[in-house]
């Protein structure tokens, strides 16, 4: 997208603040709220696309939109000692009112900042979209959008769609963003004059179904490739972020599946269990998209396993954009190296990157649930998992995504790096610090590569290496998994499937489970919804580890409050072999050129850490200016 030309937009925003915005757009020199005339803002393409393209710039970036950003919010991750201005701290405190700029001194969390802004360059960390400000202003430009299709009169009928269908999108698309978070919130479908206010809090299900009809509609007017159509020709080969159909029916099928979850029924209907017309309509959404990719006729595809790291890291490649032909939906903004100066830093521990300082360590609990290469979980008596052998046959993901005690941390053999070339994370091992190192026994290497180290010099702030992270909001991994839930709760049994698919919800699973040399999932597990769903939720807990997800499913679950998913733990263990000098050595006791046949003794967990939530912590609490702005506009329950 082309560099944006400021403008200054006095906008209501739906949040009830009449707000001084700096906007963006791409082709037009004046607001269209401005001097400019509706029937000239409008009446072309060219002109009605500039419109729409700044709701693209309101999607937050959660993954490097500040120098450290902390978005695993379950029981998944934990941050060394001394951090305690990262919303992950405080949700683990309970404190979910952190997710506010009031609360945030620090201003480094994707959902809220004073400085909010949707004119911003990649250099800039200050000011920046966000979530609650970002989606309301959106939704309000969106809703200035349909207001003016009229006005869309030099257009053929197929570039009509597809700013109707971009407008539809991003109106639904906000509203669930935030109802994922905040539960049932006026759905906003028309141009707010500023006049008293009486909209009510609707139920999550009265706004996913106004959502859903959003959502659904996108998906009937967008294409599924801009490359494909006359419209996206002249910016062919790039148009890989316009809002299309896949991404209309993902986020459509998602919307469904939230709504039909424990906890949004519940707070709809009074039930705590799935709701299985939902989930049916769920299945249905996921099911056309799939239909779609399995027979080939979408750009979309599972990336390769041995090019697993491309869905989130590229490195030496100009600066590309990570995601692949997996990643359906990503925030817009093309940031240039400031994954070197910022995110990738955050994994490796300061021993590898002494200026690092901030270290995001998988907990070992969410550790345990990547299983075995023979697709059974590790509690499981037939899986073999061997406690003096903790490290071998593991789930293939389990070592593109973990670092555990034994694995070579520095490739190129410097002396200085004698002492943690071989992750010394057993128990008082060099790197069990716990501000320095790592407080659980883990280290997260899903989005860093083996060379992030201050003398291999991949990352590490070497300017040259070309480094740029990105986690997608949408992935088509996640799109399986979700089908696979939807159709099983939709039929009650695993082998049910949507009456436009081929695929059971087993297939789906077992499809991820391919990708990664993982063992489809045993009978054992497919006699019973409830069996089954025991790895539904252990498969999307390995799959899309660490990618923002967890926090969410956890609560939609109604599992956040209870044991064991209220719990952070390390692992607890030593070599086996002669530990002399290891401060100097790293190798005692390592199988250096297998670290998977590492022997350990005394094998256990032990809790560092225990969440202590009560009903209030389904929901986030409402901005306190907000929620007493009028009758109607209530807070939520307990906060």
């Amino acid at each position: 997208m082309k560099k944006f030309k400021k403008h200054i937009v006095s906008i209501l925003v739906a949040s009830l603040a009449v707000t001084v915005l700096p906007g963006c757009t791409d082709y037009l020199d004046k607001a269209p709220e401005s001097e400019i005339s509706a029937d000239e803002a409008f009446k072309n393409f060219h002109n009605f696309q500039g419109f729409v393209e700044e709701m693209y710039f309101c999607v937050p970036n959660f993954t490097t939109g500040y120098w450290n950003n902390s978005f695993n919010w379950g029981e998944d991750e934990i941050i060394n000692v001394g951090k305690d201005y990262f919303m992950g701290y405080k949700v683990d405190q309970g404190d979910f009112w952190g997710w506010q700029s009031e609360h945030d001194g620090w201003q480094c969390g994707f959902m809220d900042i004073n400085a909010f802004t949707t004119d911003y360059a990649p250099d800039q960390v200050a000011n920046r979209p966000t979530l609650w400000q970002g989606a309301w202003y959106a939704i309000r430009k969106a809703n200035i959008g349909l207001a003016n299709l009229e006005y869309l009169t030099d257009a053929t009928q197929e570039q009509k769609n597809i700013i109707r269908g971009q407008l539809l999108f991003f109106r639904g698309f906000f509203h669930f963003q935030l109802m994922q978070y905040f539960g049932g919130l006026p759905y906003i479908e028309e141009v707010l004059s500023g006049g008293k206010l009486t909209l009510p809090r609707l139920s999550y299900h009265e706004c996913a179904d106004k959502a859903a009809a959003d959502l659904r509609e996108a998906a009937d007017l967008l294409p599924v490739n801009w490359d494909e159509t006359s419209t996206g020709a002249p910016t062919r080969g790039n148009n890989d972020l316009r809002i299309n159909k896949i991404m209309a029916l993902g986020y459509l099928g998602k919307n469904l599946l939230w709504a039909g979850s424990p906890l949004m029924n519940w707070e709809s209907t009074g039930s705590q269990t799935y709701n299985s017309d939902y989930c049916r309509r769920a299945a249905e959404a996921f099911g056309e998209l799939l239909s779609l990719v399995e027979s080939g006729r979408t750009q979309y595809a599972l990336v390769p396993f041995e090019d697993y790291k491309e869905n989130f890291l590229t490195h030496g490649k100009s600066g590309l954009m990570p995601g692949s032909t997996e990643a359906i939906f990503r925030n817009p903004v093309i940031e240039w190296n400031r994954s070197n100066w910022g995110q990738t830093r955050c994994y490796g521990t300061q021993f590898l990157d002494p200026e690092g300082g901030i270290i995001f360590l998988p907990t070992a609990n969410y550790v345990n649930y990547y299983g075995m290469a023979n697709g059974l979980p590790l509690d499981d008596p037939d899986s073999h998992f061997d406690k003096s052998h903790p490290w071998k046959d593991r789930d293939p993901r389990f070592y593109h995504d973990i670092r555990f005690d034994g694995c070579r941390l520095e490739l190129g053999g410097d002396k200085g790096a004698d002492d943690v070339r071989y992750a010394p994370l057993y128990t008082d091992g060099k790197m069990r610090d716990q501000i320095k190192g790592s407080r659980t026994g883990y280290l997260n290497y899903k989005f860093v590569r083996d060379d992030f180290n201050q003398w291999d010099k991949g990352g590490a702030a070497n300017w040259g290496a070309n480094n740029h992270l990105l986690v997608p909001y949408m992935r088509l991994a996640d799109i399986y998994l979700m089908y696979a839930e939807a159709a099983a709760e939709a039929t009650s049994v695993p082998t049910g499937k949507s009456s436009n698919c081929v695929l059971s919800a087993i297939d789906a699973i077992n499809t991820i489970r391919a990708r990664a040399g993982v063992d489809p999932v045993n009978a054992k597990y497919t006699g019973s919804l409830d069996a089954f769903m025991s790895e539904v939720r252990r498969e999307r807990a390995v799959e899309l580890a660490f990618e923002a997800h967890r926090f969410n499913d956890l609560r939609r679950w109604l599992l956040l409050n209870k044991y064991p998913y209220n719990i952070k733990t390390s692992q607890e263990f030593q070599r086996v072999g002669d530990l002399t000098g290891i401060d100097k050595d790293s190798s005692k006791g390592v199988d250096t050129k297998n670290p998977q046949e590492n022997e350990v003794i005394g094998f256990h967990e032990e809790v560092i850490l225990t969440r202590n939530f009560t009903d209030k912590h389904w929901w986030l609490p409402l901005k306190v200016n907000d929620s007493k702005m009028y009758v109607e506009f209530g807070q939520n329950p307990g906060w």
